[in-house]
């Protein structure tokens, strides 16, 4: 395909994205069952388009909230990787100095609001920053990503019915890797497509296959256009699979084997490696650089969070209430 020096670039680079965010989360499972890091944390293996189609659509003054599996969208956004592990090692100089965790980091800098352990939470906080974009006359939008258990709770109504009435510049991301927790899609939805719901807000709704990142990319590419020129929300629903169990703990058990083969067989790192190779974007060699090189940002990511200091006790104290203007400026 003919493309221009930039896009080759930008196709490169949203591998080399997906690449980080796997092995960031493949060090993190092995770092968990050493018992090395505190707590625990749920996976994004295998939803890696996603996040990266979508964020690649973006301005890092846009803005986005996460879920409780929010390490992906963190790193997609563009935060700084020793910030992001440091954080999950609840050491003083992770992107929320240790207090957020894995279930609630975030990175203001780069507009990611946060991720939250409340199933559906982050929608009105999606919203309520593109109201305050549009009242400011900002040129931003606004994206909350979901799982698609949250399109059955109240807040996903009320978020896309005020985004609607408003015509809020946001766009509802729902990542249906088929299970939440271990309720199966077709047990919990009447319906075969969560995007078709648009309609009853009157907004764009489109179903995007979540393996494929060019398709991803375009559909988000498309509807931050929309939202950018004043178009109003969309719902973009995007066919996925997470690889792991809901948490660390879970085996995932109740699924059945040949689907998670299925699956596997295709990873959108996989799919798209072929594409770059096929359409002479890049080399094998090149592709496997970029693992070689990963892989060793990772490990000195660690290296740095493993090494830095915790949080002072009387922190959490310190961070209770924002700071004015003047504080801020000291």
């Amino acid at each position: 395909m003919e493309l221009r020096q930039e896009e080759r670039d930008l196709y490169v680079a949203m591998y080399r994205r997906m690449v980080l965010i796997r092995a960031f989360e493949d060090k993190l499972y092995f770092l968990f069952l050493n018992t090395v890091m505190p707590g625990t944390m749920h996976q994004y293996n295998g939803q890696e388009a996603v996040a990266v189609g979508l964020c690649s659509a973006l301005r890092q003054t846009d803005y986005i909230t996460s879920t409780h599996r929010g390490h992906g969208h963190t790193l997609a956004k563009g935060a700084d990787l020793n910030g992001a592990m440091a954080e999950m090692f609840a050491k003083d100089t992770g992107l929320c100095r240790g207090m957020g965790g894995s279930m609630h980091i975030a990175d203001f800098r780069v507009g990611m609001l946060g991720a939250n352990g409340i199933v559906g939470g982050g929608l009105p906080i999606a919203a309520g920053a593109a109201l305050a974009a549009q009242m400011r006359g900002a040129d931003q939008v606004a994206v909350a990503f979901m799982g698609e258990a949250a399109a059955n709770e109240g807040s996903f109504h009320e978020s896309l019915n005020v985004a609607a009435v408003w015509k809020l510049p946001v766009i509802f991301v729902v990542e249906n890797n088929l299970y939440g927790y271990s309720v199966r899609f077709s047990d919990a939805f009447p319906t075969e497509h969560i995007a078709t719901r648009a309609c009853a807000y009157g907004i764009a709704g489109e179903i995007v296959d979540g393996q494929d990142l060019l398709a991803v990319y375009e559909a988000s590419v498309k509807a931050v256009s929309r939202a950018r020129a004043g178009g109003g929300p969309s719902l973009i629903e995007c066919k996925t699979y997470r690889y792991k169990g809901h948490a660390r703990f879970d085996p995932a058990a109740y699924r059945p084997k040949e689907e998670e083969e299925a699956w596997k067989n295709r990873d959108p790192i996989k799919l798209w490696a072929a594409k770059l190779v096929e359409s002479g974007l890049a080399s094998e060699e090149e592709l496997k650089s970029i693992h070689a090189g990963v892989r060793k940002e990772v490990d000195a990511a660690v290296e740095f969070a493993t090494k830095s200091p915790p949080p002072a006790p009387d922190l959490c104290l310190s961070l209770i209430f924002a700071r004015t203007a003047e504080e801020a400026n000291d």
